[in-house]
């Protein structure tokens, strides 16, 4: 059955899309006809040479040296772009410096909404950049962030990208152990860490933990101290620091970008770590420029002038991402802090007081709004607000509806899908197509993404095993100290040779919508039928009592299993009979007798990544009377405590 149409784009919509120009600009040079978006995708994967090299040519990528070839002939991973290019992300960015808006507007829990010009941008960074010159810094030399979503983290990025410098960074909210392990692994330099930050208005004191890590990491040749708004943190005093302030007192003449090759690396982000030290992944220059200009572009349909904002932390891939809508002359907009702090309501009213033209989220987000029943469009005028987008996990229908009915009507729901992987999203928003309920828009230009089913086949309409069947540029350069290609290789590859597995549940619809269904790796194999997590997230978030929930599946000897559904409820609500027989009919009536729970459990707490996943697997290893240390790596957990209950759980069904 075909779910109803939330929302149509204008005719006006269409026609001054940055999506709309870009096919004519196809027609008018290249002589390229695309009459729909279907189309267009089918050519840009078919054609992937092609396409890239008009996103290179439309966007005008600076090329300081000439390419010879646009994509080798190597299978993935090993797919070379745009080879004998030099080029530099910042530069890019840097084309906007003439704007007379504001490149960043930035807001926290303790400082009010505050500006900074493009002008005063470029020249903290020119001081910046000088300043690492000095210290000897060079391309390929690694920087480390421990900071939380500020201006200054904005800074730090930039001027190590700018001179070849390989940035990497976690927020302050990451224990220190989690950071050590990432960061040992690529032997910064330099270190520029906040001594302190503030969430849901509390101030955390990070202090001994920036000693801790920078005790841990004899590569660090300087620490770069930010003080927490400004005032010194006592006993912050560290041999081989020097303070932000006077770091930015270092003269400078031009800000400088140094070309590097079209591959080298950008930036190193982590995967989760949950099982194990994190991997570290490696994107290049020209890639990620290439797919961020495409995305924002195309699927965000970021124009010059407006008002860019994602939720994230500096530890989450989202916060390099949102820095792209820099390079489309936009201004972006940072949060630091809670986003329920002191209300839910709070990134709304900032939205209105922008105004804000993009707001980006998390599903969770999202859902935590419709549970509280926030109304966002009585927080402020939205009028302004073109987009909503949503990603970190599936967004389920009850979340598409409440975008439409709360929020706005008129309004482009952007829910997309991707990760650390590619910094960017596989499916995502069209601003030339309609929003159905429940289901992402498209497959993104030049993302080659099928449905496998356990055969191996090509499937429409059916769950299957998400594929990328072609390379694309911002696939990870390779994994830091993993040359051989050994862990990338078992990290995406080891089920389908030479085919790209993210490890999610999809549904390609018959009009080509997509539909996420949670990770591979954790699917429920309930009596023989393949489970996605998110279907029962989807139903169990209809029951108002429930605040969360958390699923897995045990195999059990001889060949059954145990599927317990593990909830955490909203303040003044016990788990009852009543609610537990509410929770099993919805489940039965959404989906089918299968995905009704064994037994469903109250628990206090579901225990998250420090990206914000929910940890099934470990759970699930837990519970099969797997110690605690060889489950999970508890640096990676956002809320360790929370397995407390798991651990207990485990040794009463294995004594």
């Amino acid at each position: 059955m075909t779910p109803p149409v939330l929302w149509q784009p204008s005719e006006q919509f269409k026609l001054s899309s940055n999506l709309a120009k870009y096919m004519q600009w196809l027609s008018d040079n290249l002589q390229l006809e695309f009459k729909t978006y279907d189309a267009l995708w089918e050519w840009s994967v078919e054609h992937p040479a092609d396409f890239w090299k008009s996103i290179s040519d439309y966007f005008k990528v600076i090329h300081h040296s000439p390419y010879s070839s646009i994509k080798s002939n190597d299978p993935m991973p090993r797919t070379k772009w745009f080879e004998g290019s030099t080029l530099n992300y910042a530069e890019h960015i840097f084309r906007n410096a003439t704007n007379k808006r504001p490149a960043i507007l930035f807001q926290s829990e303790y400082q009010p909404l505050t500006a900074i010009s493009w002008e005063m941008l470029k020249q903290k960074v020119a001081a910046l950049q000088n300043f690492f010159i000095q210290q000897g810094i060079r391309s390929g030399d690694r920087i480390a962030g421990y900071l939380p979503n500020i201006p200054e983290a904005t800074i730090s990025l930039l001027a190590a990208m700018s001179i070849g410098a390989i940035w990497s960074s976690c927020s302050p909210d990451f224990g220190s152990a989690s950071v050590m392990e990432r960061f040992r692994q690529i032997e910064p330099r330099i270190l520029i860490a906040a001594d302190g930050y503030m969430y849901n208005g509390k101030f955390f004191n990070r202090t001994e933990a920036v000693k801790t890590i920078k005790a841990a990491l004899p590569s660090v040749e300087k620490l770069i101290r930010i003080p927490f708004g400004g005032n010194a943190v006592a006993g912050g005093d560290m041999v081989g620091s020097v303070l932000w302030d006077e770091v930015m007192q270092t003269p400078y003449t031009a800000l400088q970008f140094t070309a590097v090759p079209f591959d080298h690396p950008i930036w190193i982000l982590y995967s989760s770590g949950t099982t194990g030290i994190p991997k570290a992944i490696t994107h290049g220059h020209g890639g990620v420029l290439l797919e961020h200009f495409k995305y924002l572009a195309f699927h965000n349909d970021v124009q010059p002038g407006e008002n860019f904002f994602w939720f994230t932390t500096t530890g989450w891939m989202m916060w390099n991402y949102l820095h792209a809508a820099l390079l489309l002359g936009a201004t972006i907009v940072l949060y630091d802090g809670s986003p329920g702090y002191p209300d839910i309501g709070t990134l709304w009213r900032m939205a209105a007081k922008i105004p804000v033209h993009h707001f980006g989220t998390s599903a969770p987000f999202i859902m935590a709004c419709k549970k509280e029943g926030i109304l966002p469009g009585e927080c402020g005028d939205l009028s302004v607000l073109r987009s909503v987008s949503s990603t970190g996990s599936p967004l389920p229908q009850e979340g598409f509806d409440y975008v439409y009915e709360k929020i706005k009507k008129d309004l482009w729901l952007c829910s997309m899908s991707g990760g650390t992987d590619v910094c960017t999203a596989f499916v995502g928003g069209c601003p030339l197509l309609p929003v159905y309920e429940g289901e992402i828009q498209c497959r993104a230009l030049g993302c080659e993404m099928y449905a496998l089913d356990e055969n191996g086949k090509r499937v429409t309409d059916e769950v299957g095993e998400m594929v990328i069947a072609g390379p694309m540029p911002s696939m990870p350069v390779f994994f830091w100290n993993d040359r051989q290609f050994e862990k990338y290789l078992s990290s995406y590859f080891d089920t389908y040779p030479g085919i790209w597995r993210p490890g999610d549940w999809v549904k390609i619809t018959a009009r080509r919508g997509i539909v996420i269904l949670g990770r591979s790796d954790a699917t429920l194999n309930r009596q023989g039928v393949r489970i996605g997590t998110a279907e029962i997230y989807r139903a169990v978030d209809t029951v108002p009592e429930v605040k969360d929930s958390l699923i897995v599946n045990i195999e059990l000897p001889g060949g059954g299993d145990y599927m317990p559904l593990f909830v955490v409820m909203k303040d003044g609500y016990p788990l009852t009979a009543e609610i537990k027989a509410s929770i099993k009919k919805t489940l039965r009536a959404a989906y089918s007798p299968r995905h009704v729970p064994d037994e469903i459990i109250a628990v206090n707490d579901i225990p998250y990544t420090i990206s914000g996943k929910k940890m099934e697997m470990p759970v699930k290893k837990i519970l099969m009377g797997k110690p605690l240390e060889q489950s999970v790596n508890t640096g990676a957990v956002k809320n360790p405590g929370s397995l407390e209950f798991f651990k207990t759980l485990a040794t009463l069904i294995y004594p």
